[in-house]
């Protein structure tokens, strides 16, 4: 999948799939656990990251049921103590199921003067996700996008050391891990996508930019090229 190009330099949406593309036709459910950009906050279309991401793979042919269970405000402590239940209710044990995990943003937001949970606790939080979830069911971690907010200087770098972290636990639990943080840091049309809207989220073509660079990912067509059921 190759995006298309702008002549004013900024995002478009993406291209639709190429004719003679192999189609995938395999039942596939995913569950895209995370915070307010898998939610997909102030997007226009309501879709996120996630729905786009899978309205192209349906594109393609692949029989696909995705649960967007982004939290606005969730952060991994919350990710940690829901994920399971939610996850149970959406994947049996006779289907194809898939368990992607987004957060780490909220995390780094400082409230009454100090991040709402320290690095520490991230990596710690995440690696439970990771230590049952792999164990159970194929998983893939996204991590957190750089944003900037006003009031809070040291917060890009918070996210920088959350991402980094999280590459490290994702390398250990032997779950693959983007890096979306490196990815957008120096990009100047996410970083006015998000100060043109309300200075924390994109709108509608930071969130297409998102989903491009997961599906150029070349582990994430790996990751569903094969039928794995428990």
């Amino acid at each position: 999948m190759a995006p298309t190009s702008d002549p004013q330099g900024g995002y478009v949406h993406l291209d639709h799939p190429t004719e003679g593309e192999p189609l995938m036709s395999n039942d596939v459910r995913i569950c895209f656990f995370g915070d307010r950009f898998v939610n997909g906050t102030r997007d226009g279309s309501f879709r996120g990251w996630p729905g786009r991401v899978s309205a192209w793979l349906h594109a393609r042919g692949m029989q696909l049921t995705a649960y967007n269970l982004g939290v606005r405000r969730d952060t991994s402590a919350d990710v940690l103590a829901r994920w399971r239940f939610e996850a149970q209710r959406r994947l049996p044990d006779s289907i194809d199921g898939r368990l992607v995990f987004s957060f780490g943003v909220n995390d780094c937001v400082e409230e009454d003067g100090m991040p709402r949970l320290i690095l520490m606790d991230t990596l710690k939080n995440a690696e439970r996700i990771l230590a049952e979830a792999a164990a159970w069911k194929p998983t893939l971690v996204v991590g957190p996008p750089a944003i900037t907010m006003a009031g809070q200087d040291s917060i890009i770098e918070r996210i920088g050391a959350v991402s980094c972290g999280l590459e490290g636990v994702c390398s250990a639990a032997g779950v693959p891990y983007l890096d979306l943080f490196s990815a957008l840091i120096g990009e100047p049309e996410w970083q006015r996508e998000i100060a043109a809207g309300d200075g924390v989220h994109p709108s509608e073509a930071g969130y297409d930019r998102l989903a491009d660079i997961i599906l150029q990912w070349p582990v994430w067509r790996d990751w569903l090229s094969s039928t794995t059921t428990s």
